[in-house]
């Protein structure tokens, strides 16, 4: 299934596409005008000059790019973020740096991925007690070692 996402690109990065038939998110990638140095346990803003207009009833989730998080501790702080339908401002990702190490970011960078999805909107309903349910109330760490 295909999902049409309106799209205004400020920037001179390509547009995020599938990298393989199977693959879930398009990686995004850097855009500004000098180098931006992360430092050990700092997160920071970083622009894209991405623009998106959304589907109703999707969202857009911004997600950490593996081989970033595992070689360098790079991640996406708020992960996975969402842009929601309705938000027309340029994407921007929130990254922090994990690792012991400075780490730079060059414009054209890819940064993170985005991956579309579809949104279900619930309506709760209010009431004195919950069903019984094998689980019950077995929280973190309760289904395994």
């Amino acid at each position: 299934m295909t999902t049409s996402v309106k799209i205004v690109n400020k920037s001179n990065n390509a547009l995020p596409a599938y990298q393989t038939a199977q693959a879930a998110g398009m990686d995004l990638s850097a855009y500004i005008t000098e180098a931006i140095v992360l430092q050990p346990l700092q997160r920071q803003l970083v622009p894209t000059g991405l623009f998106i207009e959304l589907p109703e009833h999707t969202e857009a989730q911004i997600r950490p790019r593996s081989g970033l998080a595992f070689k360098h501790g790079i991640t996406v702080l708020n992960s996975p973020g969402t842009i929601d339908a309705d938000y027309r401002g340029e994407i921007k990702v929130l990254l922090v740096n994990l690792s012991n190490e400075a780490f730079t970011i060059q414009s054209g960078e890819r940064i993170a991925q985005i991956v579309i999805a579809k949104v279900e909107h619930a309506h709760f309903v209010e009431v004195e007690e919950l069903s019984d349910s094998l689980r019950a109330a077995a929280g973190f760490g309760s289904t395994g070692k």
